[in-house]
């Protein structure tokens, strides 16, 4: 048993160093083209949005983007609130016209994948961007986007996704929770290995799209519109899917505000997990499972004076990857007041959201899904 749990240990150590090497190999981006060609569909399916909708929209109104280039589709999925009457209001009131606000139509157990061809089936430009409604976009995001396409043949491109946290317990553990999924997902590409991605902020191709017949295949899963698809454009042409790694480029959302909604979130992304194509994707889930059950198991049954070592040796381990991560994102983290707490709640709260992602429903948006 002491080496098959030595053998986790150091598997685990490896992917670690692995993935911060490739974080560092991964080239900042930082050009602006002085002339845009690119021409964008924004997607931003919404349901009951309309506390969030504020901040999207005034990011929207800020973006240093030629207007004729690039068109919003917001798909409702059948909101209650006022979330409609806010887009139309907003738009309305600074008078642009490159907006439509679409119904979903829905096929499928998924509401997002339905949302998303809904908009795509409408879209007039080539360049299909995703995005959330719960979120503040940069500035130069879009000329970030058309700059990096003038420069790369690229049919998908993963751009960051941030967390603006509060400074309390519950938000500082979903900062570092959410910054190792954006670190993992740097470093896959720089090990070229790309393996992760984040709908908030993904664009491609609409052509390439409809060619790989959309989401086709996981539609029934509910969750996923952006992983499923990634993995299709990853098996049809690996080499044409980009990460850009910009600061202006990175779209912001924000951590949920109490603990069982946060369960129900991580339940929701871990429900697609045990549906990704790659066998090497699912060892790895199920290597950070046993690295996380290794240390519980210490935690728990360990004596006094060696209870703390696997997570110590783990604490540092995950450092290595957490603090360049953590600097692109322009993150200070207080060590001791919420990283080392955070470190040691992480392994228990992950095995309960693993056994609760496979023995339990899931709600989201006021509806109940099964994993």
């Amino acid at each position: 048993m002491i080496w098959f749990l030595i053998l986790i240990g150091l598997l685990y150590a490896i992917l670690i160093i692995a993935l911060t090497i490739g974080f560092g190999r991964v080239d900042e981006f930082n050009n602006i083209s002085e002339n845009p060609t690119t021409k964008f569909s924004v997607i931003i399916p919404f349901r009951n949005e309309a506390k969030n909708l504020p901040n999207l929209l005034q990011s929207i109104q800020l973006l240093n983007y030629p207007k004729e280039l690039v068109e919003f589709l917001f798909v409702d999925d059948d909101s209650t609130d006022d979330s409609v009457a806010a887009i139309k209001d907003f738009f309305d009131a600074i008078s642009q016209t490159n907006f439509q606000v679409l119904k979903n139509n829905r096929t499928s157990k998924s509401p997002k994948k339905d949302a998303i061809s809904t908009a795509i089936s409408k879209a007039k430009h080539n360049w299909i961007v995703t995005t959330d409604a719960d979120c503040v976009l940069s500035k130069n995001w879009l000329s970030s986007l058309d700059s990096f396409i003038q420069k790369n043949n690229s049919k998908m491109i993963v751009a960051p996704v941030n967390y603006k946290a509060k400074n309390n317990l519950l938000e500082q553990f979903q900062l570092l929770d959410f910054m190792s999924m954006q670190g993992t997902t740097i470093g896959g590409f720089g090990i070229d290995f790309p393996f992760l991605c984040n709908g908030a902020n993904l664009a491609y191709k609409k052509g390439i799209f409809l060619q790989l017949n959309g989401f086709e295949g996981n539609s029934e899963i509910a969750s996923g519109d952006d992983v499923f698809l990634f993995e299709k454009f990853i098996k049809s042409d690996k080499k044409s899917v980009h990460y850009l790694k910009s600061q202006a480029a990175i779209v912001t959302t924000f951590p949920v505000k109490s603990w069982s909604g946060l369960i129900q979130q991580r339940k929701r992304w871990a429900a697609k997990t045990s549906n990704f194509n790659s066998i090497k994707v699912k060892l790895i889930g199920v290597l950070i499972v046993l690295t996380n059950l290794f240390v519980f198991s210490f935690l728990c049954i360990g004596s006094i004076k060696t209870m703390y070592i696997p997570i110590a040796i783990k604490l540092i381990i995950d450092w290595c990857l957490f603090k360049p991560t953590l600097s692109f994102f322009n993150h200070k983290m207080d060590f001791v007041k919420w990283y080392v707490p955070a470190s040691i709640i992480y392994p228990i709260f992950n095995l309960v959201i693993a056994v609760l992602a496979v023995t339990t429903t899931y709600n989201w948006k006021g509806r109940k899904f099964k994993a």
